[in-house]
């Protein structure tokens, strides 16, 4: 815990609650991190919302802000790269729960909100936050291909995998070929069959 503290730059007053953050319900059914989780989304988005309110962004900025910052896909590395996901405490065969990483980071902020008030969690999270940069696979195609008077693509969807380790395949169907994408959700699987869609059809050129 001590270098999950070192990489976060907090140290907890209370180590409990740190524990419980790093504790996945596979370990403990009682004692664990689902109820900071969703304390900590609920913080996130109002920390978030908060900063670019008082920066005066629009109603639709905020919410790209909350995209771009808060979403799975930008927190899961931010979890890696403090450490947290890699000083998670789960059950044996647990250790491949994708929804965990960025789930742990939620933990953390609620963690911090309870072991350090308001402004501790604000700080940390403004201070670790990165925003992930993303086109907009699936419209721009869309708008490349109406440009083009083609239809747009047809999408369909198969999982494998399981609860603890979903795995997404979304075939985009484009003019007689299909592109492939896999991801560990659909929206995730369907954006990266778009972006194959997207760079075939030269978009960005």
């Amino acid at each position: 815990m001590s270098e999950v503290e070192k990489s976060c730059g907090y140290t907890f007053r209370d180590k409990e609650i740190l524990r419980k953050a790093l504790t996945l319900s596979s370990y403990d059914g009682d004692f664990n991190n689902q109820s900071l989780e969703c304390l900590g989304d609920a913080l996130l988005a109002f920390i978030v919302a908060e900063k670019y309110y008082a920066e005066g962004a629009t109603e639709e900025q905020i919410t790209d802000k909350k995209r771009s910052l808060i979403s799975d896909e930008a927190l899961t590395p931010v979890s890696v790269r403090l450490n947290i996901a890699n000083n998670l405490i789960c059950g044996k065969g647990d250790d491949r729960n994708k929804k965990a990483v960025p789930s742990a980071y939620e933990a953390m902020v609620a963690a911090i909100y309870l072991d350090g008030g308001l402004d501790a969690a604000r700080d940390f999270a403004l201070r670790t936050l990165t925003p992930i940069s993303r086109i907009d696979y699936i419209s721009e195609v869309q708008k490349i291909l109406q440009s083009r008077g083609q239809k747009p693509p047809e999408y369909g969807c198969s999982f494998s995998g399981s609860p603890q380790d979903p795995h997404f395949t979304v075939t985009a169907i484009v003019g007689g070929m299909k592109f492939p994408g896999e991801g560990g959700n659909k929206a995730e699987a369907k954006r990266e069959a778009a972006r194959q869609v997207y760079e075939y059809l030269g978009g960005g050129e």
